[in-house]
């Protein structure tokens, strides 16, 4: 096994299996036939394997050969049935579920793995993005926000806001615990993105008291109450803005500009590509008299034909300076991993994030979309780390062919544990015609 002990399959799930355990189980003692650790670690086998149908298939398997691997590589005793393994996890509150996050990350920072993601020397970069994983027009839950079309029924839906760690120059991403946007008890006014990012800051704070943060995000953020949020969390922040939002401070950077007062660079790349960098530092973030001051830079790329193929603007609290104008150029532009790494990955990618795994009354379908993101932590992790899963990865050409031989095996051949399970698949043991 190539890979250090505290980053394996094994200590993660492990970490998971020990809050799992700590819940507290809503169920009366009497009526529980399946304990809660089976049961969510049965979810999360079925997320990790992405395959909702995989424990009828480890039944089957335990039929035949009276074991599983579910049992084997889980830790699981009992395997619960469809109805039992929803009906149970609706009662679990999805935020307890929030501690396993820091405690992985915990695991990459033992393991000098975290390090890595550091951007302008010392921050790690935390984008933030807003996403439906939930729609009908028929299924609905007290937590749903509601869409109300003039000529439409009623549109239920979930979102969530995630936040995740990203370096420029890497594939894969951290995701920390989602913040749900959805209704309370007693609100009569919908929740909102601006809301939740609120919200979101003071977790992210909490469970990481010491790491230092820039957030970056989309114009929607680079408002005041947002970055008087950053302000009391700690933060720093890479925050876009656009002319349209942002007509005072636009008019500062042209005022400043003519008369000299900004700073820029222009290069030009092998492909003949130019690259135009331009900041004016301390101008007003909108026209209010308690506005703060913030530093603002732009970025062009022009193609040698004179075209514009690129430009964006953004807000921070940091100062910039030719030394490292582009530096926070690559992060402000990292935003997009959120997107293309995260969403289109767990939308397009096999994970399903969108499937209506269960819906429930409660905190089903939050849940179902968290221990889906813990299984997409895990792959992320497994595949930055571990030298077993990458060997293994290099012999199929996709993702999808990989998972797909991976699920394959899993049904039908019983492993010691999930080494075992890659080995057989990287050095397949020779069978002879008869």
């Amino acid at each position: 096994m190539h890979v250090k002990k505290h980053l394996g399959f094994a200590a993660l799930k492990a970490t998971m299996a020990q809050y799992f355990r700590q819940i507290n189980d809503p169920r009366q003692a009497a009526k529980v036939d399946y304990c809660l650790h089976d049961v969510l670690m049965s979810g999360f086998a079925m997320m990790f394997f992405q395959d909702p149908s995989v424990l009828a298939f480890q039944k089957r398997l335990q039929e035949k050969a009276q074991a599983n691997n579910l049992s084997t590589i889980f830790g699981i005793n009992a395997i619960p049935k469809d109805s039992q393994l929803r009906d149970v996890t609706d009662l679990v509150p999805t935020e307890t579920f929030s501690g396993i996050f820091p405690a992985f990350i915990n695991h990459l920072q033992r393991g000098r793995q975290l390090s890595q993601y550091r951007v302008l020397d010392k921050y790690y970069l935390v984008p933030l993005d807003g996403s439906e994983y939930f729609s009908s027009d028929k299924i609905c839950c007290p937590h749903c926000l509601k869409t109300e079309p003039t000529k439409a029924p009623i549109r239920y839906h979930h979102q969530i806001l995630q936040a995740v760690i990203v370096h420029p120059n890497l594939r894969q991403v951290i995701p920390l615990f989602p913040e749900p946007i959805q209704n309370s008890d007693g609100y009569t006014k919908q929740d909102c993105e601006t809301n939740a990012g609120k919200r979101i800051l003071g977790k992210i704070r909490k469970a990481h008291p010491k790491l230092p943060i820039i957030i970056t995000a989309d114009d929607l953020y680079s408002k005041q109450p947002f970055v008087d949020a950053l302000k009391e969390n700690a933060m720093s922040y890479i925050l876009a803005a656009k002319p349209s939002d942002h007509k005072i401070l636009f008019e500062w950077v042209d005022e400043i500009t003519s008369m000299g007062g900004a700073q820029h660079i222009e290069l030009t790349d092998k492909k003949g590509k130019h690259h135009k960098y331009h900041w004016v530092n301390d101008v007003p973030l909108n026209g209010s008299r308690n506005a703060d001051q913030v530093n603002f830079f732009q970025y062009w790329i022009i193609d040698k034909n004179g075209k514009t193929t690129y430009h964006n603007s953004w807000v921070s609290d940091l100062v910039v300076s030719k030394d490292n104008v582009q530096d926070m150029v690559k992060a402000g532009r990292a935003r997009w991993k959120i997107e293309n790494d995260t969403f289109n990955t767990l939308k397009n990618q096999g994970y399903h994030i969108e499937h209506n795994y269960g819906h429930g009354n409660k905190y089903l379908s939050m849940n179902f979309f968290v221990l889906n993101l813990l299984a997409f932590f895990v792959h992320q992790i497994l595949e930055l780390c571990d030298r077993s899963y990458q060997q293994c990865r290099t012999k199929f050409s996709s993702r999808k062919e990989y998972w797909n031989q991976l699920r394959c095996t899993f049904r039908i051949i019983l492993f010691r544990d999930f080494y075992h399970l890659l080995d057989y698949l990287f050095n397949p043991p020779m069978v002879r015609a008869p």
